[in-house]
């Protein structure tokens, strides 16, 4: 039996490794092609090395042009390696332009299609992503959905055929990495105490490519940090651009710790020990909730509303006066063990249900 994966952005590198290491088991041959969506050092190849990923069988190299132009680049490029290799099962992660492409490329083709975090929705159809994940599980044979509410977004568009309650792949790598990891040594690396600053990271193009978001964002953690808290800020290279584009680095306090994209390793250290984390980012959310660290999110909505509802995580949108105030006091605010209270994402063997499931299903 062959699959062909497809990944294309960071948070799809992380979920499919154990996955991957599941199909050898199973003797399932595993193609990996890699859109190249994300594509420098600092957000790629960084990733398959520090999680001991095997190196893609074939790398398109499309990462630039907007959504249309991007996606049709991929789907012509996909078809062809589909073509190909005439795989059983395309797999496809997430909510990306990858991901799209990989759906879209495979069902024309009859090709049957399993996709990794099925039923999120934001409702909010301004969002790439958000079409994206809509338009996907619309086409796909295998639905595996991280919870309980992914399952009745899925229910309530009438999608019930192939539908699985996995849990949350990316909770299994978390607790398969962090405790193999020199914590101590990391954090002596960027000078930083336990417990001691807050970490940020901005990368969506609602926030990105926004000059009144952006800058109401730079507004709030430069408040945070002119209070004397340290804020660590691994800079994507989208927000880099725009920073620079909009003028907003005399704005942004000194105090902030602008860093480059930093290693898996190195960002859920950073995760684990700050304070706070700062993100409109969804993988960081769930990372960060794994991990036991209460997270902000500059954004109107967010397709993990389990985590709001449990007050794991806190909605401000993009506004400097709410980030500070709701940064402010979870800062200053006692650490709960939030896991242990909120059971939302399975166990951590989430990626051992995929894969039994993908097998019988090729099987039968």
């Amino acid at each position: 039996m062959k699959i062909v994966t497809i990944l294309g952005a960071r948070p799809q590198f992380i979920k499919t490794k154990i996955i991957s290491e599941n199909f050898v088991k199973l003797g399932i041959t595993e193609i990996i092609l890699h859109t190249g969506q994300h594509y420098d050092y600092t957000m790629s190849e960084v990733f398959f090395k520090d999680l001991k990923l095997r190196n893609p069988d074939y790398n398109l190299g499309i990462n630039n042009g907007c959504h249309g132009a991007q996606t049709g680049k991929m789907l012509m490029q996909i078809e062809e390696i589909l073509k190909k290799e005439n795989p059983n099962l395309v797999l496809v992660y997430g909510d990306t332009n990858s991901t799209l492409a990989g759906a879209l490329s495979a069902v024309k083709l009859q090709i049957p299609v399993a996709h990794v975090e099925a039923g999120l929705r934001s409702f909010n159809r301004k969002m790439p992503e958000e079409i994206n994940r809509i338009l996907t599980d619309s086409i796909s044979s295998l639905l595996f959905a991280p919870s309980e509410i992914s399952v009745r977004n899925l229910t309530s568009e009438g999608i019930v055929k192939g539908v699985h309650n996995t849990g949350d792949v990316m909770f299994d790598v978390v607790l398969n990495t962090i405790n193999t990891i020199d914590q101590n040594k990391i954090l002596t690396g960027y000078s930083l105490a336990q417990k001691e600053y807050i970490l940020c990271t901005i990368h969506r193009a609602e926030n990105s490519d926004s000059f009144e978001n952006l800058n109401e964002i730079v507004g709030g953690i430069s408040k945070l940090a002119d209070k004397g808290i340290i804020v660590i800020f691994p800079t994507h290279p989208r927000t880099k651009k725009a920073l620079n584009q909009f003028e907003l680095l005399p704005k942004m306090s000194n105090k902030i710790k602008m860093i480059e994209p930093i290693s898996y390793s190195e960002m859920i250290t950073l995760q684990s020990n700050a304070k706070l984390v700062i993100t409109d980012s969804g993988g960081v959310q769930k990372e960060s909730y794994y991990l036991g660290t209460p997270c902000l999110i500059p954004r109107k909505e967010t397709e993990w509303i389990e985590l709001v509802d449990a007050g794991c995580s806190f909605l401000t949108d993009a506004n400097s006066e709410e980030i500070f105030n709701v940064g402010w006091r979870l800062y200053n605010q006692q650490t709960v063990d939030l896991v242990s209270q909120n059971n939302i994402y399975g166990d951590g063997f989430s990626s051992n249900r995929i894969t039994k499931i993908i097998n019988e299903y090729l099987n039968n």
